[in-house]
């Protein structure tokens, strides 16, 4: 499953958008390292569901909105210094290791300082911890790059040494895949001898290495009580920059549980449908001025912006009878995987099962009836047959 990490600072926001994300049980408190062990849970991102270009609706679908699970994974919080161990950071960070993409949760009001303890209002400056995670991750790796060196200037002794199979042996322990090193490797210069590396070349190795393996959404948490300022000057960033409130998310998961109101992760409003207190009703209206603002509370957003457009996924839906668009029990599109763009037909086969994969004779598009070729790309909301020797 893919794997989405949230991280930041003690109190900027990351274990309500967790709960709220997830509907998970955690604690949610106003004090530093209110998570210790990391949180694994369950969200989903939003897409459309094919079943939309059918007469009826599939079942496995909110009305047509489609949720796809994938893993969040909720991280203590970070305090400068981490990757030297501040705050048990190298144990924090190192929860990180297998993360596929990292919501970098920003305290956009200002409300707490460098260390996430409790200032007023606006009297922190957000952007200076727009790159913390960035930079934490960065110092960390390089930090196991040169704890690791002497053992790859070693290896260089062998006469049938390779760098770049010495660097791929390193890496792929903190995530990284043998494909990403050697892109990494090939965009580099980079001194054939270990001997010769410098502390500079250890540095860029570092920071392409994060920036293949852990790319950063930064979420702007508290939107909702944020001096526009802070927002604006936030926005600027060269990483993609999601206003949220969490806070608002949590409130309108619990009072769906709760059938006070009709509300989808992801909508741009919500409906009230129960009976609610004065006080209830004016909470929920502040909350309607700021989805209306923003155009929904960013929590689902944050997490399909990460999932579609910074990881660049399409999801494919797998059946067995390509003219009804069912397994063999007949459900319709009882599956929905996130693969990543450019993936084939054969690669959806192993998503499915690797016996599935291993016997791949061809696919069929199930909305053309034809079958489809190889090395054909799939497409967000590509409806699959796979014929297979063990299916």
């Amino acid at each position: 499953m893919l794997s989405v990490a949230l991280a930041g600072k003690p109190n900027a926001g990351k274990s309500t958008f967790y709960k709220a994300a997830t509907m998970a049980d955690v604690d949610v408190g106003n004090y530093p390292f209110t998570t210790i062990d990391p949180n694994r849970g369950v969200t989903h991102a939003r897409t459309r569901c094919p079943c939309l270009d059918r007469e009826e609706r599939c079942g496995n679908c909110e009305g047509g909105v489609r949720y796809v699970p994938v893993e969040l994974l909720d991280v203590a919080g970070l305090v400068p210094g981490a990757h030297e161990g501040r705050g048990l950071g190298n144990q924090f960070l190192d929860a990180l290791t297998d993360a596929d993409v990292i919501l970098a949760v920003v305290d956009a009001a200002g409300g707490t300082n460098a260390e996430g303890e409790p200032v007023e209002v606006g009297t922190y400056d957000p952007v200076e911890e727009a790159d913390f995670v960035e930079v934490e991750l960065e110092q960390w790796l390089v930090g196991i790059i040169e704890r690791n060196w002497e053992s790859v200037v070693r290896k260089s002794r062998s006469p049938d040494f390779d760098i770049d199979e010495a660097l791929t042996e390193m890496l792929t322990g903190f995530g990284a895949t043998e494909y990403d090193v050697a892109a990494s490797l090939r965009a580099l210069d980079y001194p054939d001898d270990p001997q010769q590396w410098s502390d500079e070349d250890q540095e860029r190795l570092a920071r392409d290495i994060r920036q293949r393996t852990k790319p950063i959404v930064l979420v702007a948490n508290k939107a909702d009580i944020a001096p526009p300022e802070n927002l604006e000057r936030l926005a600027k960033s060269d990483k993609p920059v999601i206003p949220t409130t969490a806070d608002g998310e949590l409130a309108l998961r619990n009072a769906t549980e709760a059938g006070i109101v009709e509300y989808l992760p992801g909508d741009e409003d919500f409906e009230v449908v129960g009976d609610v207190s004065d006080a209830q009703m004016q909470g929920l209206e502040t909350i309607r001025e700021v989805m209306s603002e923003r155009g929904g509370t960013g929590v689902q957003r944050a997490i399909d912006t990460a999932v579609y457009d910074v990881l660049d996924m399409v999801t494919a839906y797998p059946v067995q009878n390509e003219t009804k668009w069912t397994d063999g029990t007949g459900e319709m599109l009882p599956d929905a995987f996130l693969l990543a763009r450019g993936s084939t037909p054969k690669d959806l086969a192993f998503a499915v099962h690797s016996d599935i994969g291993e016997g791949y004779l061809h696919a069929v598009d199930a909305r053309s009836k034809r079958r489809i070729a190889e090395d054909y790309e799939l497409e967000e909301g590509d409806v699959i047959k796979i014929v297979s020797t063990a299916s």
